[in-house]
């Protein structure tokens, strides 16, 4: 920048400010191998950062259809297109046993449960809080559900594998299995959602398929391995049922089979024959 200095003076004296000299950094030399590392660490952070951020809205998806799901106690979810979507996780795996494992539906197979009103007849009630409402169940059960689960303990491991809430069944387990009779405990959580309905995979569950057998009313729950599958009727409030007590004598028969669904195909084919005649 130029300034005139003494107006009416002869000469014209320029004067030119200084300018301002940027300090020079000092020559750096290579990266140390310490510095190095940091800088690729925080590079990997950005990315990984990034990389959750984007995965974010399809987690979020996730979770919401689960909420939903768990929404209804007892039905099957809406019908749907093919999901095959898996709820089962690892804590579905039972630790191992030396016995043969014989799964047992809960609802209309063991028991039956309704809420208010108040039905002519139940055993005992339960009130579960389910989406942060508290609900009364009132709970009957099936005729000779406490011979069956006593006598079948003796002989194999017992596992209640229901599509309930854990909410509700685990309070209806507690109240029937006061003998602790009941190995273990799989619910809604650990069933795979597939075309829109709840199966019960047994091939997640750790045990051996020659060695396993589950009792359920709904055909739904076995669509995966059928031959390993007694079917039972459903049960309500018919108090002459004797489901439960054939399965007993079923069950003290077949120990010795080499293969549980060998036993269960003979034990079909039998019982078909005798309603047939």
């Amino acid at each position: 920048m130029v300034s005139r200095i003494g107006r009416g003076s002869s000469a014209t004296k320029l004067i030119s400010k200084p300018r301002r000299c940027r300090r020079q950094s000092p020559v750096k030399g290579p990266p140390s191998p310490s510095s190095l590392v940091s800088f690729i660490r925080r590079r990997l952070a950005r990315i990984f950062s990034r990389l959750t951020r984007l995965s974010t809205p399809e987690s979020a998806r996730i979770r919401c259809e689960g909420f939903e799901l768990q929404k209804k106690l007892h039905a099957e979810p809406d019908a749907s297109p093919t999901v095959h979507m898996s709820l089962f996780r690892d804590h579905c795996r039972l630790p191992p046993s030396h016995m043969r494992t014989v799964f047992v539906d809960l609802d209309e197979t063991l028991v039956h449960s309704q809420s208010d009103p108040p039905p002519e007849r139940f055993d005992f009630v339960v009130r579960p809080v389910i989406n942060g409402r508290r609900m009364t169940f009132y709970v009957l059960k099936r005729p000779g559900l406490d011979e069956f689960l006593e006598a079948v303990s003796k002989r194999y491991e017992v596992v209640v594998f229901t599509a309930g809430m854990k909410e509700y069944a685990s309070l209806v387990l507690d109240e029937i299995d006061r003998n602790s009779a009941i190995s273990h405990r799989l619910y809604r959580n650990d069933c795979r959602e597939m075309d829109g309905k709840l199966v019960k995979d047994l091939s997640c569950t750790g045990r051996n398929l020659r060695d396993a057998v589950i009792v359920d009313d709904n055909p739904n729950a076995y669509a995966l391995q059928p031959e390993n599958a007694v079917p039972i009727g459903p049960f309500t409030d018919n108090l002459e049922d004797e489901e439960l007590q054939r399965l007993v004598e079923f069950f003290e028969g077949c120990g010795e089979a080499e293969d549980m669904r060998d036993a269960v195909k003979q034990f079909l084919g039998e019982t078909y024959n005798t309603l047939v005649l």
